[in-house]
């Protein structure tokens, strides 16, 4: 498994042609207490940039872009119930969703832990 970040403040930790993607930990902390989440469907596609999906806390909404070119495989339905997963493990359980990714080549304009840590300061 390798783990990348976006500079839009998401993860993915990729195994094969498959990640699971979330929001990272700094963006977790930056939101606050998360209140709501609005999640796209299973089998959903997205090009890389668009959105897919919005986190809502008691601070903002913020949007979840699209890593990579991808389509959704699973959704992380505990969130519905539970949108402060997100807060309490937001590069564990409290994952977003399960994709399929359809361009590989795109995970070479990502950064690494190292870059990501150098970006958020």
């Amino acid at each position: 498994m390798t783990l990348y970040f976006t500079d839009e403040h998401e993860w993915l930790n990729v195994e094969g042609d498959t990640a699971i993607v979330g929001i990272t930990a700094h963006a977790a902390e930056q939101l606050g207490e998360v209140v709501f989440i609005e999640q796209k469907d299973q089998g959903d596609e997205f090009e890389q940039g668009d959105e897919i999906g919005v986190i809502e806390s008691v601070k903002a909404a913020s949007e979840i872009y699209a890593p990579v070119d991808c389509e959704i495989t699973e959704v992380n339905e505990d969130l519905e119930g539970d949108p402060g997963k997100i807060n309490e493990s937001p590069e564990g359980d409290g994952w977003i969703y399960k994709v399929k990714i359809l361009d590989a080549g795109q995970l070479e304009n990502l950064m690494d832990a190292a870059a990501y840590k150098e970006l958020i300061g």
